[in-house]
């Protein structure tokens, strides 16, 4: 095994910056006198290199994996604790009882205007700075923002303060998604993606049993107010804590030693290749724009974020419709997410170790639909509608986990991830503001309505559609990529997996980069 350097095009003063960072690194080991754009320049490393690549990978996992994934935690559960607050008051103390629920919906999707409008831009700017300042810093200013909810008094104020939360976890989801492809291969990228989004289960699960405490607590201030501060604080103390330990890029990094280094290094360029430093390639940036799998991608991803929003923000209710009490409901969100959760790691390891992402999200993709299908017509069957949500949310969640994983490296270079992550995201997040009006409060029961600018006489039924529309489109993005890898396997021959790929130039476009299907 050997650690392949990074190349980085031929742009003259981070050719310099470059290989003033390889001779400070590595010294002797290298010539670099007329290898500047070399793509096979290696290092060998010690004989036991998997030995110590698997003590690398359970070094990072340790450090990386709890940071990222208690801030998901606490990320997912300052957005879409509105449903539980909303069963502890909320809009009679704040919004005049909203009587029509169509005060709450605002405040629910708020979140997601500013969410959408700058979740391209931040994370591209991202780059540009060390993901440990940038990541560290958002936490701490949307905990901010979601602590700030439990002061309001109006409905502007709560509108302010999810705008603000809003701005701020614009800027951590896409980075981290991003900052995942410094460490992991694509291999291991799945399940890692798995285990911080799955934290957003957990986050369903654990929401519900600190609304179920909380409902019970006799305190000065209202339910709600606690619950926001509860569930907002300690997300400022993470991102503090993630300024200190949080591991920077692989290159610069002081968590690592330098024999780590290299082979972090070498682990970023397999079958692509990876920047050196905080670099931007403008052309890559537009080819994101111009790749129309992206958007597909951004179908499938709206559809999941329509059901997953709707779920999180009115499954309490839903479920209180059914005949329960409040506190009641809230405890019984807590099994779909858990079983969510376990789906999720299930789906996404079987997704790394056979290398496939499309087929398996075709197949989870139907599951959701599928309970909301059964959601709808069992209206009379409440034991069978609580057994629905299950399939919502183990269909729901294990798919957008691949989505994540799917994008994270068939776009090639680190400047398209950064700008197609975001942007097949934004898209998709169009669909959480649909889905915080599918189920307005006067609805009663049944949750179901005629719509008449559309003729759709069970609203459940749009979450339905567009989950099977996500595996339609997941199933030709699958085809298409299996077709492409096909083409340059006929065309330029079949490539070593681990092998650099030199995507400077032409990103996913270059003939030796391989799609994961």
């Amino acid at each position: 095994m050997a650690v392949i350097l990074p190349m980085l095009g031929t742009n003259p003063k981070i050719g310099r910056a470059r290989d003033a960072w390889i001779h400070q690194e590595y010294g002797p080991l290298v010539d670099l006198s007329g290898q500047r754009e070399r793509s096979d320049l290696l290092i060998p490393l010690d004989e036991d290199s998997e030995a110590q690549e698997r003590r690398l990978l359970r070094k990072l996992d340790k450090r990386i994996l709890p940071i990222l994934c208690l801030l998901y935690l606490f990320a997912y559960l300052d957005r879409s604790n509105l449903g539980n607050a909303r069963l502890q008051g909320l809009p009679g103390d704040v919004l005049g009882g909203d009587p029509t629920g169509v005060l709450f919906d605002w405040v629910n999707s708020a979140f997601f205007f500013t969410y959408i409008l700058l979740q391209i831009p931040f994370t591209v700017l991202s780059k540009y700075y060390n993901p440990r300042i940038w990541i560290g810093c958002s936490a701490i200013l949307w905990g901010i923002s979601s602590t700030s909810m439990a002061t309001a008094h109006t409905f502007t104020g709560l509108m302010i303060a999810r705008l603000g939360l809003g701005t701020f976890e614009a800027a951590f989801g896409g980075a981290v998604v991003l900052y995942f492809s410094f460490y992991y291969t694509k291999a291991e990228c799945g399940t890692r993606i798995a285990y911080w989004f799955g934290f957003a289960a957990v986050a369903g699960a654990f929401g519900g049993l600190i609304a179920y405490g909380i409902q019970h607590v006799k305190v000065s201030i209202a339910n709600w107010r606690l619950l926001f501060l509860l569930e907002g604080t300690p997300t400022i103390l993470l991102g503090l804590l993630c300024l200190s330990l949080l591991p920077d890029r692989p290159e610069s990094t002081q968590f690592l030693t330098a024999a780590e280094r290299k082979i972090a290094i070498s682990r970023m360029n397999r079958g692509t290749s990876g920047d050196f430093g905080a670099v931007v390639r403008r052309s890559h940036v537009i080819a994101a724009f111009q790749d129309w799998r992206i958007y597909v991608g951004g179908v499938i991803y709206f559809g999941l974020n329509c059901a997953l929003a709707s779920l999180s923000a009115f499954l309490p209710t839903i479920i209180g419709t059914m005949g329960h009490e409040n506190a009641m409901a809230q405890l019984m969100t807590v099994p779909p997410y858990a079983v969510a959760g376990f789906v999720l790691m299930v789906t996404s390891y079987a997704s790394d170790r056979l290398q496939i992402r499309g087929p398996l999200l075709v197949c989870t993709s139907t599951i959701g639909g599928l309970g909301y299908m059964i959601m709808l017509g069992a209206t009379h069957r409440q034991d069978v509608r609580y057994g629905a949500t299950f399939l919502i949310t183990s269909g729901t969640y294990s798919s957008i986990g691949l989505v994540n994983a799917w994008y994270s490296h068939n776009l090639g270079s680190e400047t398209k991830r950064a700008a197609g992550i975001p942007l097949y995201g934004a898209i998709g997040q169009i669909g959480g503001i649909l889905g915080s009006h599918l189920y307005p409060l006067t609805e009663g029961p049944a949750y179901t309505h005629t719509a008449t600018s559309y003729h759709v006489d069970e609203l459940t039924s749009v979450s339905a559609f567009l989950l099977f529309l996500a595996a339609l489109c997941a199933l030709l993005l699958s085809v298409s990529f299996r077709l492409d890898n096909m083409q340059r396997d006929q065309q330029y021959g079949k490539p070593d997996p681990d092998d650099m790929v030199d995507t400077s130039e032409l990103a996913d476009k270059a003939p030796g980069f391989r799609y994961v299907p």
